[in-house]
């Protein structure tokens, strides 16, 4: 099993241009939105840490691991947001690093809209490391027997329109298509694909201490096709929490969550896969953590 899934990543790292998502994918987005838009920094009014680590297809040999942690809030009463985001995406033998920083203005359109512009500026690491991979050919000179890394600039931007119910941004990272250059072949390209994003999301109250957050976000990398994913919660007294969701090209998923005391969240999450995939995987769990710093005024959005 090393074998079948090193091969593939290898050739695509390696040797031509990256044309697939690249970015961490997770299914607890809603939980998070900031990950993907910098523009969301600062539309709460108290600061946020969050954390989020998804192990993706168990009961594969060096399936992906992936490893969030944000922190986001806002500056008063100057109408800024700032963040940070760091992340790490492993797949056997590559990895790949990011640490950005976010900067966003806020614009109060009336009593009850807001639009956010947002722009982040960070390094990504791109790393192989050549001792843990096993060639069937030994001359093979596309690997070399060491640590292969490459730093990179990372550029992002994002707007975000929310109010008290609802919001919807549109978001580019790696705005900038790169280079990472990540091994000495001349003719070698490891370009960052920009990605597109755009999400939407709604609370509506049902009564009786029961709410409902439906939610979607599209996501586009040239020339992939573009990927949908649909999903909902059902919260009781803005405390506990059901939801589920599917993603088109990949898998359907149900996720859990509990708030304790407003200031602590958790959740859970497990994504069973429509592709073929499900015939080697038991699934992906998903943990989330959520700590929230000085606490203001009713959030206008509902507790993450």
């Amino acid at each position: 099993m090393r074998k079948l899934l090193f091969i593939p990543v290898l050739i695509v790292l390696l040797t031509g241009a990256v044309t697939a998502q690249q970015l961490p994918l997770y299914s607890q987005y809603m939980l998070n939105d900031f990950s993907m838009n910098p523009a969301v920094a600062g539309t709460q009014d108290f600061f946020n840490v969050k954390s989020d680590n998804r192990f993706q297809w168990i009961g594969i040999t060096d399936a992906p691991r992936t490893y969030i942690l944000t922190f986001d809030g806002p500056i008063n009463p100057y109408h800024i947001g700032i963040g940070t985001y760091v992340f790490t995406d492993i797949t056997g033998p590559t990895r790949r690093t990011g640490f950005t920083t976010s900067y966003s203005y806020h614009l109060k359109l009336n009593n009850t809209l807001n639009l956010s512009m947002g722009l982040s500026v960070g390094i990504l690491q791109f790393a192989v490391d050549g001792q843990s991979i096993s060639l069937q050919s030994t001359g093979d000179q596309a690997l070399v027997n060491q640590l292969m890394s490459a730093l990179v600039p990372d550029f992002g931007a994002g707007i975000y329109l929310y109010g008290s119910k609802f919001y919807a941004g549109v978001a580019a990272p790696q705005i900038i298509p790169i280079n990472a250059k990540l091994n000495s072949y001349a003719d070698a390209k490891d370009i960052m694909v920009t990605h597109y994003y755009a999400t939407a999301g709604y609370n509506l109250d049902l009564g009786n201490n029961f709410s409902l957050d439906p939610c979607i976000v599209a996501k586009y990398v040239y020339p992939a096709p573009p990927q949908l994913d649909m999903g909902a919660r059902i919260l009781y007294m803005q405390q506990f929490w059901l939801g589920g969701g599917f993603r088109t090209m990949d898998a359907a998923y149900a996720m859990l969550g509990y708030v304790y005391q407003k200031n602590l969240t958790i959740g859970f999450s497990y994504d069973y896969p429509v592709t073929d995939i499900h015939k080697y995987s038991f699934g992906t769990t998903e943990f989330y953590v959520g700590i929230r710093f000085n606490k203001h005024k009713t959030p206008d959005k509902p507790q993450m």
